[in-house]
């Protein structure tokens, strides 16, 4: 009885702590969401009202009509949406690769792979910015689409859950007189689909968040990405800043990424999960 009595008091313990940590997160974005609602005078009123009783979406108009944010949210979509699709073809390519055939220097070649990821971009800011321009691909959304497409991190993780895989199945597919590609898209990636949702959440959150790269690579403002867009829009009101605007942009901002996180939250810890218990 005392060990029950112990373990429930353990529990309620262990649980009250994560709620305190959950409010403690989810606090900012209650926050923001209801100082987009509320009219400018009232966001730092004293004392703090969360739930104004003059809510309002005059905020929310004034970013949509005249913000253009429509269009800076398709920019977005389409450099997020084709930077992810071209980081899981290659990065699953090159996971297989590294997992399933054995090549002169594969080794030392995989071990030079994961140095780069303890390299940050802004050391190699710079040369890929020129070599950028030499290709006149500035004002373009192909830099933020390319260079990533081989990602060191996501071949590292394909590699890791391709690894898994029974190479018997694999030759009785040679066997069969499938080729190698063949081998890859009809058999690897079905099976790695959990590990590919996974990761493909990752690269789409990154590339959707991205600020430093676009803002070196896009000066014209029909090209803007959300990041990019909500800072311009930050410094346009320095000396006057309106609060709620900034607020409702945010929110825009992160509608699209929590609708497509619910949507794929199971795959999301699925591929996670199993990716840990089969490394």
């Amino acid at each position: 009885m005392n060990r029950k009595i112990s373990r429930f008091l353990v529990d309620i313990l262990l649980y009250g702590f994560l709620i305190v940590i959950s409010l403690y997160m989810i606090l900012p974005f209650v926050w923001m969401i209801s100082s987009s609602l509320k009219p400018e005078s009232e966001i730092f009123s004293i004392p703090p009202v969360l739930i104004s009783k003059n809510m309002t979406l005059s905020a929310y108009t004034t970013v949509i009509v005249d913000g253009n944010i429509l269009r800076i949210l398709l920019n977005t979509f389409i450099v997020a949406a084709s930077a992810t699709i071209a980081r899981l073809f290659f990065c699953s390519l090159g996971g297989f690769g590294f997992a399933k055939y054995k090549f002169i220097g594969k080794g030392p070649l995989f071990g030079i792979l994961v140095a780069t990821l303890v390299v940050p971009f802004s050391v190699t800011l710079i040369p890929l910015f020129v070599i950028m321009a030499r290709l006149k691909w500035t004002n373009t959304f192909l830099p933020l689409i390319i260079p990533g497409a081989a990602s060191a991190f996501g071949i590292f993780f394909m590699r890791q859950y391709i690894s898994t895989i029974n190479s018997e199945l694999l030759d009785s597919a040679r066997i069969d007189g499938a080729g190698e590609f063949t081998i890859f898209w009809r058999i690897i990636v079905p099976i790695v689909t959990p590990g590919m949702t996974s990761l493909g959440l990752i690269f789409f959150m990154g590339s959707w968040n991205d600020f430093l790269w676009p803002l070196v690579i896009l000066k014209k403002p029909d090209l803007f990405t959300l990041p990019i867009a909500i800072n311009q829009m930050i410094q346009s009101m320095i000396g006057r800043p309106v609060y709620s605007q900034q607020m409702a942009a945010a929110v825009i901002s992160i509608i699209p990424l929590l609708i497509i996180f619910l949507v794929f939250q199971r795959r999301f810890v699925e591929g996670i999960t199993a990716g840990a218990v089969k490394g």
